[in-house]
């Protein structure tokens, strides 16, 4: 029975964030950011430049079929990035130096352990949209060859195009928001406590439920802001995703009630 009750209280406890924490966060994301920008580029960098060879390989090139692996990369690296900024941050915050050799010591210690898990829960996700997103069109369009319908306005603003569109926003929507949930404050928790993964997607998604209105925001101004960033064929990308980066982690922290 004391076993129980002394892992209930270790517990991640859970308490309110408000406006003004996004606010703080944000701008605490910028300066660290400012103090440590080469290795924020480098982690933006990453992101950019898979950008770029998707857009390519899509628009430029026409070979789609190599457009899928290298989008599946996104989920599975974006944990271990993200675990990058997070421990600069950290640093920073527990008034550490910032190195290269540190971070990438951190991240590559990070496979052996919860991370890997995280980065399969947003593949799964990501197959999930994928397989949903075929059978969107499918029920919209019929036998018709898939095709990249953005590209054809005349099927894009016809009737099978704007239901494929409506349902298509809806389921992923909900897939968005739940990967979201589960992954906002797991990923640094993971980083920042020993806890078991499940442990901390379960708190991650009390804590989102428990600040639905500012949570809600948040995923709004992380796609605001990231779809600005694509436009400048991803290279807005090189600022914005370091930014955010940090910026989670002083969210998480405020989100958190601190260890005694």
């Amino acid at each position: 029975m004391a076993d129980t009750e002394h892992e209930a209280a270790a517990l991640p406890e859970i308490q309110h964030i408000s406006s003004a924490d996004l606010r703080a966060a944000l701008g605490a994301g910028l300066k660290d950011f400012a103090r440590a920008p080469a290795i924020g580029l480098f982690f933006g960098a990453v992101f950019s430049v898979i950008g770029i060879v998707i857009y390519l390989q899509l628009v430029v090139w026409g070979t789609s079929y190599w457009a899928l692996p290298l989008m599946a990369g996104f989920p599975l690296i974006g944990p271990f990035v993200a675990v990058g900024l997070y421990d600069v941050s950290r640093r920073m915050e527990a008034g550490e130096p910032v190195d290269w050799g540190g971070v990438l010591t951190v991240i590559a210690a990070e496979r052996g352990r919860q991370i890997p898990s995280m980065a399969f829960v947003a593949l799964f996700f990501f197959l999930a949209w994928v397989y949903f997103a075929h059978l969107i069109f499918a029920l919209s369009f019929g036998l018709k060859p898939l095709t990249n319908i953005m590209t054809e306005p005349d099927l894009l603003f016809s009737g099978p195009g704007l239901t494929m569109l409506t349902a298509g926003t809806i389921v992923g929507g909900v897939l968005a928001f739940a990967l979201f949930a589960i992954t906002v404050f797991a990923t640094p928790l993971l980083l920042d406590r020993e806890i078991d993964v499940v442990t901390a997607m379960i708190t991650s998604v009390r804590a989102v439920l428990d600040n639905l209105p500012t949570m809600l925001m948040w995923g709004a101004i992380i796609a605001v802001l990231t779809a600005l960033a694509m436009l400048p064929f991803f290279l807005g990308m090189l600022i914005v995703f370091p930014i955010l980066g940090h910026a989670s982690w002083h969210l998480y922290r405020r989100a958190m009630i601190p260890q005694d």
